[in-house]
């Protein structure tokens, strides 16, 4: 049921939001010219009798979502009030704002004015959850799970609790009783932590004014391909045994010291066409054992 005013406090209310005096009689409280501009106190007043309308409309109409649009203006102060609390974060602030604002909507949408409590004390939780909810989906380095992000907060709590009642940092085992949790999910949850900030690799290590200092990236490894022909060579040095002496000094003369087919058979007094025999006959012998000894 909306509430029509009459008398002074319709001119009242029609004077402090821009609303005529026959519009704030007739119910007509979507008309506002410019809703932001409402100061804050006539705001929360006027909510109010706008949540009482919208309430009275039904849900789809024009008329009905000219209200919740006004509520919506009227009320972005809260919104610019709890964004304040991210000051540190100015760079992002208009993400913030608009974050702010989708909890607002979610506020109007789900209030009622049966629950006897001001717009203002059940919209502010929405507004800030909606922001916080934000920087944990989009601030981590590395993304990582919902449940793990969650666990991440709840472990910095448990450990400043600890660390209060022990004078010390708590153990893994210690917050796994504190929390009620496997020393395993503690640990997850720890090293899941070190995604939440990066460092870049180019990254000073130290102070030095000179030019060139060293980075983090002089001291990250990097795979050496060579190393993958360990386990080859590991594992071809028996099957070399098995050759004869000419077999495996032309395998010396051609892999080792790298001279063509021509010249082995030169030094060898044998012809090229030889050598080539030679050459994949043993080749083929030790791929096999490779394959075998695998």
């Amino acid at each position: 049921m909306s509430t029509r005013m009459s008398g002074p406090s319709a001119v009242l209310v029609g004077e402090a939001a821009g609303i005529s005096e026959g519009d704030a009689r007739t119910g007509g409280l979507s008309q506002i010219e410019d809703a932001q501009k409402i100061a804050p106190k006539d705001a929360r007043d006027l909510s109010k009798l706008f949540f009482d309308r919208l309430q009275a409309l039904e849900e789809g109409t024009r008329e009905y979502q000219d209200v919740r649009n006004t509520l919506i203006e009227m009320n972005l102060s809260l919104v610019k009030f709890a964004a304040k609390r991210f000051r540190n974060r100015a760079d992002q602030m208009e993400d913030i704002v608009q974050v702010g604002t989708i909890g607002l909507i979610k506020a109007i949408d789900r209030f009622e004015l049966s629950r006897e409590v001001e717009f203002t004390t059940f919209a502010i939780p929405y507004i800030t959850g909606e922001i916080k909810r934000f920087f944990r989906d989009t601030t981590w380095a590395v993304h990582v799970p919902r449940r793990l992000q969650v666990l991440r907060v709840e472990l910095a709590r448990a450990k400043d609790q600890l660390a209060v009642i022990l004078d010390r940092d708590p153990t893994v085992r210690e917050l796994a009783a504190h929390m009620r949790l496997t020393e395993n999910e503690v640990i997850e949850g720890l090293i899941a932590s070190n995604g939440y900030n990066s460092d870049s690799l180019d990254l000073p290590t130290d102070s030095s004014s000179e030019p060139r200092t060293t980075s983090l990236a002089d001291f990250v490894g990097a795979c050496d391909p060579a190393m993958e022909l360990i386990e080859d060579f590991h594992s071809l040095a028996p099957l070399l045994t098995t050759l004869d002496e000419r077999e495996r000094l032309i395998l010396e003369l051609r892999f080792g010291q790298e001279l063509t087919q021509a010249e082995i058979g030169e030094r060898l007094g044998i012809s090229q066409m030889h050598v080539s025999r030679i050459l994949s006959r043993t080749l083929t012998q030790l791929r096999a054992g490779l394959l075998v000894e695998e």
